[in-house]
């Protein structure tokens, strides 16, 4: 019984022993035998890295260079002189007003300049003129404009407020004209654009004074062909000067409504200066109401009689239209040029701090980067195949799993 006892306290006290040894022995072991296997199978991972290694070599000397140029331009500086006017008149909606646009996304001004440097009208136009369908050998204008789009660049999120303008392409020279040549065409449009307030006021007087032009032309000409019809009449100094005085009373009027619509653009009706224009525009209707005329037209004017002739009524009124029209022309003129004065003080919309010079190196392709991406691939995938061999290798060595592979085998074959 004794011995009995002895046997199982000695079972007892060998076990855990036993039980702590090998996972730490399985572990070493795994580890020993992965370094076993990668070293067994090392020529078949030397073979892969170097066939990557080759790949890599050969793609970065097939592709070709790109240079890329840079161009920085300074945006125009905001004018808060007018913004803080306006907003002193609005009170304390004009404080909250410029709150709301400091939280709705607009923290960045460069942020419009950017969106308008990356507009289809700029990419457009330099798409035709450097032929770009032609050099990316694409049928339709909107491919091209996807290819384009990827050669290039505008950085405006900078803390220095600059724009930066980034052109790659395979001739260094051409990177360069393009990038200047974007500034250009960035120009052209922001002409056509009324940004700032003095070109909205620049760029309403001028509609208005095309049309003045057109209004002045056919009044000569209706008055030529009156002349031509009627003959010259020599009228009364009396009936011409009260003739003249209102015809410039109405012309006087007209510009200032021109004037007056011009300000209500980028100003409320309660600025000084809409106030000041709406007095003088009321003086000149009370100084046309004495004379008996209206702004609708002259028709209405006191002319006695007898100081114009019955015959030549149709030649007075050919004339007071041209005398008319021409007033209105040099008043419109006139503001016209004091708004390309304005909008002149401001100075250019975008300012050249860099032209883009011709770029000396090349920046692409990046060939030290591209034999380390090959070397880590082709490690990866030298590492991973003689692992899978090990792998086969010894489900082959199991006899239940050897079968198992030999019956997918023949599986595969009968379906093939």
């Amino acid at each position: 019984m004794a011995i009995d006892t002895d046997i199982p306290v000695e079972k007892h006290e060998i076990l855990p022993a036993a039980s702590a040894s090998p996972p730490d022995r399985e572990d070493e072991i795994s580890l020993l035998d992965l370094l076993i296997v990668l070293a067994n199978r090392k020529g078949l991972i030397v073979k892969i890295t170097a066939a990557c290694l080759g790949l890599g070599l050969l793609l970065a000397f097939v592709l070709p260079k790109r240079y890329t140029a840079e161009a920085t331009v300074l945006p125009p500086q905001q004018n808060s002189s007018m913004a803080g006017a306006l907003a002193s008149q609005l009170g304390s909606l004009g404080a909250m007003a410029s709150l709301a646009s400091k939280d709705m996304g607009l923290k960045n001004p460069n942020d419009m300049y950017v969106a308008m440097f990356s507009s289809e009208t700029v990419e457009d136009a330099m798409i035709r003129r450097f032929g770009l369908m032609q050099e990316y050998r694409q049928k339709y204008l909107s491919l091209t404009r996807k290819t384009f789009e990827r050669y290039f660049t505008v950085n405006g999120s900078g803390k220095d407020g600059l724009i930066h303008i980034s052109v790659e392409d395979k001739d260094p020279k051409r990177a360069a004209e393009m990038a200047n040549a974007w500034i250009e065409e960035f120009r052209r449009l922001s002409q056509t654009l009324a940004i700032s307030e003095a070109s909205q006021r620049r760029l309403f007087f001028e509609l208005q004074m095309e049309q003045a032009k057109d209004n002045l032309a056919n009044a000569e000409e209706a008055l030529k062909k009156t002349e031509q019809k009627t003959g010259v009449i020599q009228m009364d100094s009396q009936a011409r000067a009260l003739i003249e005085s209102a015809v410039t009373l109405r012309a006087q009027i007209a510009a200032k409504e021109v004037q007056l619509q011009g300000m209500q653009t980028y100003a409320t009706n309660e600025n000084s200066g809409v106030v000041e224009v709406q007095r003088e525009l009321d003086g000149l209707r009370a100084q046309l109401a004495k004379l008996g005329g209206s702004e609708g037209g002259a028709e209405g004017l006191i002319v006695p009689q007898g100081k114009v002739p019955q015959a030549g009524l149709e030649y007075v009124r050919k004339l007071r239209d041209v005398k008319y029209y021409e007033t209105i022309f040099e008043i419109i003129a006139r503001q016209f040029e004091m708004a390309k004065l304005d909008e002149a003080k401001e100075g250019a919309v975008v300012q050249v701090v860099d032209p883009a010079l011709v770029p000396d190196r090349k920046s692409s392709p990046k060939r030290a980067l591209i034999m380390l991406v090959a070397l880590a691939i082709g490690l990866f995938l030298g590492v991973l195949l003689a692992l899978m061999r090990a792998g086969v290798d010894r489900m082959k060595q199991d006899p239940e799993t050897s079968e198992k592979l030999s019956f997918l085998r023949r599986a595969l074959q009968v379906r093939a």
